[in-house]
This record gives structure tokens, C-alpha cells and sequence, in this order.
């Protein structure tokens, strides 16, 4: 299959950002450098703005127009549009690529890229081989941070699902959660190949402030990111349940949103939500190559 070769401009999640507000930008960064003593690091400079093309308002530019009685009658007069052909969900083949600890050591930017992270602990790895129908593609361990580097695994030879490191909690020094929050950073906000970054939560668990930060700061970045919730099978024995969890969650977000970012509810062990994930994937994968 022929790569759709070509360079995505990253916009705004789609779903409202108008009520974001200061506030944000002097939140704590879940990206930065835990050594350091600052907690306001200013990403103004990195934020992306794009400009429209300006329409074409001169009727001059519209040609000579055609009077009725000068049309050939044997010629069609309507045409049908050619619609592209959107590409099938369905994972036929995955296969790892490489693991990289820097953006340039990622492989070439020559496929569209659906980005995969979530506290640590998130069922990140699960959601991983639920989705290719590989049990074994990532590794899924209990041992919350095992994923150390940018995994790139190739899907139908079209197609990356990308692996980073989880945030939050992981058993290793503040050295490399500084090195791992530099490289995903970069990655985020400098691979022009980046289609959506899936943001993991889990739904068992009331709502946590790093996730809610996590979506704040894609938000403020301009990087599109869907929201999806794990674990919509498990319940925790003190606690409420999922769609409490969810609601709660939602309201915080909306604290920053005008519009609620899309999301899809999931659970790895029961298959939920494995149709409508890879549906969503290729509807942005028909958009990018179209």
C-alpha cells in the first residue's frame, strides 16, 4: 500500500476552547522538568496559529459565464463528485517498529500517527492489543512507568499507533522523568505527522487532577486529543461507579471547555469500545490522506 506522504497541521481539538482561561497557563505543567523550580513555564512561544486562505472575491476570476441556448446538449450536465474511499477500521496487521528516547530518532514521517497515553497504571497496553488483537504487542505489567520511550508500532502498513510514557507515578528518578516528559513534549507539539493524541482515564477511579491538567494542556497547545475512558468493567469496592466517575470528570473539564472534547467509553477486557475507536481512526485517517 501506497503512503499517504504529507504534512498535518495541528488545530485546535474541535470542540471549543473559548472559555480557557489564564488560570491555565499557571497551572503546574505535567510536562516539565520535575527538577525545576519553576512551575509556570510559558508555552506561548510554541503554541501554533495558523491563517486562512483568503477567498477569492473577485468576479473577474470567474470566467465568462454561459448563456443556456449555448450549452451542448449532448454533453452531461450534471458530473458526480468522487468521494474519497474512507480506509477500513478493521486491523489486519501490527507489528513493532522501534522504541526512540528522542523525536529524531523516530521513524521517518512518512504515515499518519494516533497517539496513546494516560497515567501511569491507566491500562494503556491493554488498550494496545485490545486494539490490534494482539495480546502480547505491548507489554502489560502491573508495575505502573514500565513504558520508558516513544514506541512506534505499525499498523497495516499504513498507520502508527504510538506508545509513550505514562504520566504520573513511576518507580525511577526525577532524571529520567524529566527526560521522558522533554521527548514526549517535543513529540506532542513537534511531529508534524500527529493526527490525535488518545488521552487515557480511568473511569473506576474519581476524577484526578493530572488528568484533568493533561487535557488542559493539549488543550492550550492546540493538539487534537479524544478523550477515552478504560476500566468500564472494574468497580472499586469503596467508590463509585463508572458513569459517576465520567460525569464528574466531564464537569471539571467543562470548567475549561465551552464544548466537551469527544470521547469513547472502553473496557480492554470486555472488547468495549474496540469497534468505535478504530472507526474514529479511520474516519481521521480518510481525513488526513484526503
Amino acid at each position: 500500500m501506497q503512503a499517504c506522504v504529507m504534512s498535518l497541521s495541528l488545530g485546535a481539538p474541535g470542540r471549543g476552547l473559548g472559555r480557557l482561561t489564564t488560570r491555565a497557563r499557571r497551572n503546574r505543567n505535567i510536562f516539565q522538568d520535575p527538577t525545576s523550580s519553576s512551575t509556570g513555564e510559558d508555552f506561548s512561544s510554541l503554541y501554533r496559529s495558523f491563517n486562512d486562505e483568503e477567498d477569492d472575491d473577485n468576479p473577474a476570476s470567474y470566467g465568462t459565464p454561459v448563456l443556456a441556448d449555448e450549452v451542448d446538449p449532448t454533453l452531461p450536465t450534471t458530473s458526480k463528485k468522487k468521494t474519497a474511499r474512507r480506509p477500513s477500521p478493521k486491523v489486519t496487521s501490527a507489528e513493532f517498529i522501534k522504541s526512540s528516547v528522542t523525536l529524531d530518532q523516530c521513524p521517518a514521517p512518512l504515515y499518519p500517527e494516533f497517539a496513546v497515553i494516560g497515567r501511569s497504571n491507566v491500562g494503556k497496553s491493554s488498550l494496545i492489543n485490545m486494539l490490534t488483537g494482539r495480546n502480547s504487542l505491548a507489554m502489560v505489567s502491573k508495575t505502573p512507568g514500565k513504558t520508558k520511550c516513544i514506541n512506534h508500532f505499525l499498523i497495516n502498513k499504513s498507520w502508527y499507533l504510538v506508545d509513550l510514557p505514562g504520566i504520573g507515578y513511576a518507580r525511577t528518578s526525577k532524571e529520567n522523568i524529566a527526560m521522558w516528559n522533554k521527548f514526549t513534549r517535543e513529540f506532542f507539539l513537534h511531529r508534524d505527522t500527529l493526527v490525535n493524541v488518545f488521552l487515557l482515564v480511568d473511569a473506576s477511579i474519581e476524577p484526578m487532577d493530572i488528568d484533568v491538567e493533561s487535557a488542559k494542556w493539549f488543550g492550550e497547545s492546540e493538539i487534537p486529543f479524544t478523550v477515552v475512558y478504560t476500566k468500564l468493567d472494574k468497580k472499586k469496592k469503596k467508590g463509585s461507579g463508572s458513569d459517576e466517575n465520567i460525569a464528574a470528570f466531564e464537569e471539571r473539564l467543562l470548567e475549561w471547555f465551552e464544548e466537551l472534547p469527544r470521547s469513547v467509553q472502553t473496557s480492554s477486557r470486555e472488547g468495549l469500545g474496540k469497534g468505535n475507536l478504530l472507526g474514529l481512526i479511520s474516519e481521521m485517517r480518510g481525513d488526513w490522506c484526503g
